[in-house]
């Protein structure tokens, strides 16, 4: 790990996550959920979905927070027009990132991260990862020791 590749720490407050539960997991159902959302004006963030053994899934997604009210609205429709479950939501997590280049090609660096949260009693919601980047949904007011405790990980905090 002495070559590591993190060269920062993001946090975003800013982050709502909605659920649509009990959707039919099918083909379509998540084009038509996320299309409404598209036409709406509305950027998705994250998304999780992981469909069960009876073939329902719950379809979790973040936005920016200043779009809530008219997620919420339209979740609700596409929800009760392909007879969904009830909507979820959540504005108390953020978004927390350790960002830099090489990222996938760098074994255990996520693995170092998701253990260093967990040292630390923050619980991971959702994780996206791309080339430059993983991140995590955790609780809001655990998101300043989330912060403190990557930046030590990973040696942002020396000079």
């Amino acid at each position: 790990m002495e070559d590591m590749v993190v060269t920062g720490v993001t946090l975003s407050k800013n982050e709502v996550k909605i659920t649509l539960c009990d959707v039919q997991a099918e083909p379509g159902v998540a084009a038509t959920i996320f299309k409404e959302l598209a036409v709406g004006g509305i950027n998705v963030d994250m998304i999780v979905q992981n469909v069960s053994q009876k073939r329902k899934t719950d379809i979790s997604f973040t936005i920016n927070k200043a779009d809530q009210q008219n997620a919420i609205k339209l979740v609700k429709e596409v929800g009760n027009d392909l007879s969904a479950g009830e909507v979820l939501v959540d504005d108390d997590v953020a978004r927390i990132s350790i960002v830099g280049v090489g990222m996938k090609s760098h074994h255990g660096v996520a693995a170092l991260m998701f253990e260093t949260l967990a040292k630390h009693g923050i619980n991971i919601e959702m994780i996206s990862t791309s080339d430059i980047s993983i991140s995590c949904i955790i609780d809001k007011k655990l998101s300043e020791d989330a912060v403190r405790a990557l930046h030590s990980k990973f040696g942002l905090d020396k000079k």
